[in-house]
């Protein structure tokens, strides 16, 4: 059981989180001035630390050289103590396994750190075999350019060794990289080391700035996580160095691992400001539930436009006029990079709702490939016969183009110059004409269930909002759903874009053949939250933020996830679920 670690916050695989000790850290950080070494096991048997609660004890240990054989790390493995205070153990990443500890020392972390797939592979197979609540340590590696990178990776605590040999050789570092000191005709800087003459600046006090610009660094790092925009944070800071651009696009290609850990809503802005931003957890998600759970309901032509800079589309200008012009005699979709498709019932879903990019009016082939991929799979998912492309020259109509012939459906194009032009406007209208315009009922029936879609999985919509069982009331975006009784089901968050539900639609839920995401609880009635301590089990497909029923012996529920499955079932401290309603059994 961990006992002096906890997670606090999360952002993607990087978590805020609390080493408890007299005096508590806040993580991630550099805890060199709070550790100590119980010593090498090679040199002579070493005695059974004590311990200390204002300290983090390292335990003793083996450590191997890289490359040593299974036979001879096994010959010589270590039975971790159990100590009553904080601990670490130090393990290398091909021999990670759970020994009880609050933290675990990577011993060949020198080993992988610069080598980007090798770095990928270590972090994953000791994230994946440690348990969730407890501190990933690297010691020895960290800078003030890379440490943004670690801890995006999923490494809680660092030490400023690295910083400080660094400046004992000569070397002044900063979040950007390293110069020669010889080379400096002044220092950046404005730490206590650096408040003094170049002149009189040497590598003892170099040293300290390279620690104090560690640890201003690992602030900047903490901040980042608690807006959720760590990610936005190292694509900037990548571009100064290959390593730490080949690390983030490593972790890009392992989904799974990045995937299960980015929340499903954020409050934040998604900065979409390169081409890297494509492969990013929660755009790939997206693109992928669009292509694989939604499916139209609608049965006249597809109009694809353009997306807007206002978000959502809807309430844009051209947007606009876009439905003054089909007047809901089609269903319309958005093609965007870097998000790809957005059918128009998901507009408000993040991060449809919530990103924001660099517009130059040129695509990239990156950008090219991707949405027309996205388009593509939409096109062969959804029956259309016909797609009414309304937009503009270039990379919009080169994109169709380029997906035309792989699809049934006949492409029009309404655009000769732009899309908000009157010329243009009255070819979209006659394209539509004679065919039937959608009902506000039909829309906003198919609205809640392509939300149920995307949210829960294919066809939950369906089994759990079918057309002849429910009605809808209030007005979009906040539509509340109730059965034939009037009671409420759900109603739509127009933040996320997502369907909360009550206890009465939760229990509908959970009756159903709709894919489910319950959080099984100990015989406790939850108020507020539930903790981590009290999940029994949990559906493997909870992410964080998802909506989620609460069940136990003595109470039923719904509410957000503030962990994902895995991550309830494998702590033992911190909030699993923050509940919404809950009924006492």
């Amino acid at each position: 059981m961990t006992e002096y670690f906890e997670v606090h916050g999360r952002d993607g695989a990087a978590r805020l989180g609390e080493l408890r000790l007299a005096d508590p850290v806040t993580t991630p950080a550099a805890v060199d001035s709070v550790v100590d070494d119980a010593g090498s096991l090679w040199a002579q048997e070493r005695e059974l630390p004590e311990g200390a609660d204002d300290r983090l004890t390292i335990l003793p240990h083996r450590a191997f050289p890289p490359g040593t054989r299974e036979p001879v790390r096994e010959s010589f493995r270590v039975d971790h103590p159990e100590i009553d205070a904080p601990t670490a153990a130090v393990m290398s990443s091909e021999e990670a396994r759970n020994v009880g500890s609050d933290a675990y020392l990577l011993s060949d972390a020198n080993g992988f750190v610069g080598h980007a797939s090798a770095f990928r592979d270590a972090v994953v197979r000791t994230r994946e075999a440690i348990p969730a609540d407890t501190a990933l340590y690297l010691s020895g590696v960290a800078t003030p350019l890379n440490v943004a990178t670690l801890v995006y990776a999923g490494v809680d605590l660092v030490d400023a060794k690295k910083a400080k040999i660094r400046g004992a050789e000569g070397f002044y570092l900063t979040s950007e990289g390293e110069r020669f000191l010889e080379d400096l005709r002044e220092l950046p800087c404005s730490c206590s080391a650096c408040q003094q003459p170049i002149e009189e600046f040497d590598r003892r006090d170099c040293a300290e700035h390279n620690a104090n610009a560690l640890r201003t660094e690992l602030r900047v790092v903490r901040e980042r996580i608690r807006e959720g925009r760590l990610r936005d944070y190292i694509e900037g800071q990548a571009r100064h160095d290959q390593w730490l651009t080949a690390a983030f696009r490593e972790f890009d290609q392992q989904y799974g691992y990045v995937e299960e850990r980015a929340p499903v809503v954020r409050d934040n802005e998604l900065a979409a400001a390169s081409g890297d931003s494509i492969r990013r957890a929660e755009i790939q998600r997206f693109a992928h539930r669009v292509t694989n759970r939604y499916e139209t309901e609608f049965d006249g032509p597809l109009v694809l436009v353009p997306c807007s800079a206002t978000k959502p589309y809807s309430e844009s200008q051209s947007h606009r006029q876009f439905h003054d012009a089909i007047q809901w005699r089609g269903h319309h979709a958005s093609m965007t990079s870097p998000i790809g498709v957005v059918p128009q019932e998901l507009e408000l879903t993040y991060p449809a709702q919530h990103y924001d990019t660099v517009v130059t009016g040129r695509w990239s082939a990156d950008e090219r490939e991707f949405v027309a991929e996205v388009l593509r799979r939409y096109l062969e998912r959804n029956d259309y016969d016909r797609v009414i492309a309304h937009v503009p020259p270039g990379g919009y109509t080169d994109i169709c183009e380029s997906v035309e012939p792989s699809v049934d459906a006949d492409f029009e194009y309404t655009v000769a110059d732009h899309p908000t032009t009157d010329e243009s406007l009255a070819a979209l209208s006659d394209a539509l004409a004679g065919v039937e315009t959608y009902q506000k009922r039909t829309r906003e029936h198919r609205i809640v269930r392509a939300m149920a879609d995307y949210q829960l999985g294919e066809g939950a919509g369906a089994e759990l909002f079918p057309s002849d069982e429910i009605q809808t009331t209030s007005r979009y975006p906040k539509i509340q759903v109730r059965d034939d009784d009037g009671e409420q089901l759900a109603t739509m968050v127009p933040n996320y874009g997502v369907l909360s539900f009550t206890t009465a639609g939760a229990r509908k839920w959970e009756q159903s053949d709709a894919p489910s995401k319950v959080v099984e609880i100990d015989g406790f009635v939850p108020r507020g939250s539930v903790l981590a301590p009290g999940v029994v089990d949990a559906d493997e497909s909870i992410r964080t933020g998802d909506e989620v029923i609460v069940s136990g012996p003595k109470a039923f529920g719904v509410g957000r996830a503030a962990m994902f499955g895995d991550e309830m079932t494998d702590s033992t401290r911190g909030i699993a679920v923050e509940t919404r309603h809950v009924d006492e059994i």
